[in-house]
């Protein structure tokens, strides 16, 4: 029995290829998303469990790299090596009677007031949620800018509701 081969141009094959490796690409990226969806949401059942309320005097804030964070040697060992020079927010402040340097959430680093004494929630070293401020109240947000397909949007509907 002769075994009959399909003759396709190079370039077909080159196609069949590419799609082999895309396909082979989302398949990866897919179960590897899901499991580090799992490790995330264990990682919050685990801050969650660990939260304290806790005063504590802001002294100083900012971006800065891991590495130059001033976190302590524990803590730099189980943080990957490309995730050293990412910029985190960081948190000096004054617990009871020790300097700390701590990792503010993003949402509550921006609203985080330097110099003043706050009520957080924090879990180990983490910042994960401001509670109140000592002579003043907790400012909101700000909203984000609206883009240009968002404004278009409402004055579409806006449009469509004069009419």
């Amino acid at each position: 029995m002769v075994f009959m081969t399909m003759a396709l141009p190079w370039w077909a094959w080159l196609l069949i290829g590419i799609g082999v490796l895309l396909v082979a690409a989302i398949v990866f990226i897919y179960i590897r998303g899901r499991k580090m969806q799992q490790k995330q949401r264990e990682a919050e059942k685990q801050m969650e469990a660990a939260k304290q309320t806790v005063t504590m005097l802001i002294i100083d804030k900012g971006m800065k790299k891991m590495s130059e964070a001033g976190l302590p040697e524990e803590v730099m060992k189980q943080v990957p090596v490309y995730a050293r020079r990412m910029k985190v927010p960081v948190v000096k402040a004054k617990i009871q009677t020790r300097i700390m340097t701590l990792i503010a959430d993003n949402k509550v680093y921006e609203i985080l007031p330097v110099k003043k004494q706050v009520t957080c929630t924090v879990s180990g070293m983490y910042i994960t949620e401001l509670k109140s401020i000592r002579g003043g109240t907790v400012p909101k947000l700000p909203e984000k800018k609206k883009g240009f397909m968002q404004r278009m949007r409402e004055k579409a509907a806006e449009m469509q509701a004069r009419r």
